[in-house]
């Protein structure tokens, strides 16, 4: 089962036009631009974590009815320094690369200096990002390519550390209605350590496009750690219509242990843990002050906190909503159910009002991210599809991008494609207009 999800990947670099079966609603014309890890060895050196492959971007264009497949990895510096060794040099997430043993005490001794302040990789697997009108690769590190939305070719490297004092930035944005851009990330490397809020605007891209989007970020403001040695690690934040939304959790990145992770022969997941001892509220205090849950945390007397859920729905990842409706309330949210296996094998819709859910599931299927697409003329929230890409373990089963009607989670179309599909992460849906 797990190879199908650590299985090195394949190219497809030119459209390969899909089977549809069903039939394509005519007003879905874009291209979902998808990111995942797509390649987990060079050579004889293998990945330790499926976080640490290589980004293979892949997309799903959407035009009068048809559907045209396409992949490409990411031409990132990490992947060519690979490439050109045939072997694991830079290091990753859960894999920590040293100096090949046929080298010199001097090439040996430099590569061990250079990694006191790590240079982390630009492996940007995790989402697509939108900024001005730019689309980037993007992990939670400092790096992120940039990358043609039709071509999918990586056009060049962009370094957050040139435009604002960070070392690490979510791969997951907030947009708001006008078309700004808002992130987060940490700085750890610039004094003491900070939470940095930043907005890029919608027309940072100017007229003649010359300029990197970045060039016009905004710092909105800058929040101190509570602790200079422990910055909390997050991996999204939350928006509303006048407020950005953070929680300083207690999951925290280890500054020291990053700093001598490669001397000590760890890997960087391993700086990052549960801080059992940061809780400062009296016992018996419920931490949860929401007046529409039941859900409850209350703090023990050895600083424990005993959490009861309000469940709406067991296990669902991945999940998303009708974007229109973010920074606002909101009815439904889909995502990719985890039930009997670690891996997604169905997709479900949840109707918060009525605490009701609906799913889409077949046999040896495995579905990816649900991506919901409105309608264009939409009246209700669940107005629009659902589309998700999924892979078989059935080799008889080829792989094909789901078409799902929103409101009833049936079937619309599906679009069978004659390639090699890798389970992905985190996407992009472009409509048309903004892809020509």
């Amino acid at each position: 089962m797990l190879g199908i999800f650590t299985k090195n990947g394949k190219e497809t670099p030119e459209p390969l036009k899909a089977k549809i079966s069903g039939e394509v609603p005519d007003w879905l014309q874009g291209t979902l631009v998808r990111n995942g890890p797509g390649l987990f060895s060079f050579g004889d050196t293998d990945y330790n974590h499926w976080f640490d492959g290589m980004a293979l971007i892949h997309s799903f264009t959407f035009k009068d009815g048809d559907v045209y497949y396409r992949s490409k990895f990411l031409k990132s510096e990490t992947f060519k320094t690979n490439s050109a060794a045939n072997r694991i040099v830079v290091s990753e997430f859960g894999t920590m690369a040293y100096p090949d043993p046929c080298q010199s005490i001097f090439s040996k001794s430099f590569t061990y200096l250079r990694n006191v302040i790590p240079d982390f990789t630009d492996n940007g697997l995790v989402n697509i990002i939108r900024y001005g009108e730019d689309y980037y690769a993007a992990s939670e590190l400092n790096y992120i390519n940039q990358i043609d939305p039709q071509t999918l070719d990586t056009v060049g490297r962009a370094d957050y550390r040139n435009h604002i004092a960070l070392n690490l930035a979510t791969a997951h944005p907030h947009y708001d209605e006008e078309g700004n851009t808002y992130n987060m990330g940490t700085a750890i490397m610039y004094g003491l350590p900070k939470y940095m809020i930043f907005k890029v605007p919608a027309d940072a891209s100017g007229e003649d496009k010359k300029q990197p989007p970045l060039s016009k970020l905004e710092e909105v403001c800058s929040i101190p750690c509570r602790s200079s040695l422990y910055p909390s690690y997050f991996h999204s934040f939350g928006m509303t219509e006048n407020y950005i939304v953070f929680v300083e959790q207690a999951f925290k990145l280890d500054i020291v242990r990053l700093a001598t992770a490669y001397f000590r022969g760890v890997n960087w997941g391993s700086c990052i843990n549960l801080d059992k001892n940061d809780v400062d509220t009296p016992e018996g205090t419920n931490l949860v002050t929401l007046e529409d849950t039941t859900a409850t945390a209350v703090t023990q007397a050895d600083g424990s906190v005993f959490c009861s859920p309000d469940t709406l729905f067991v296990g669902l990842e991945l999940p998303g909503i009708n974007y229109k409706f973010n920074t606002r309330k909101y009815r439904y949210f889909y995502g990719s159910r985890v039930e009997w296996s670690p891996y997604p094998n169905k997709i479900g819709k949840v109707d918060i009002l009525t605490r009701t859910h609906k799913e889409w599931t077949e046999e040896e299927c495995y579905p990816s991210e649900p991506v919901f697409v409105a309608s264009p003329d939409a009246v209700e929230e669940d107005d629009g599809v659902i589309l998700s890409s999924v892979v078989s373990n059935n080799p008889e089963k080829p792989p094909f991008m789901l078409i799902l009607n929103a409101k009833t989670m049936e079937e619309i179309a599906r679009a069978a494609v004659d390639a090699h599909i890798h389970m992905d992460l985190h996407g992009y849906f472009i409509p048309s207009k903004d892809t020509n």
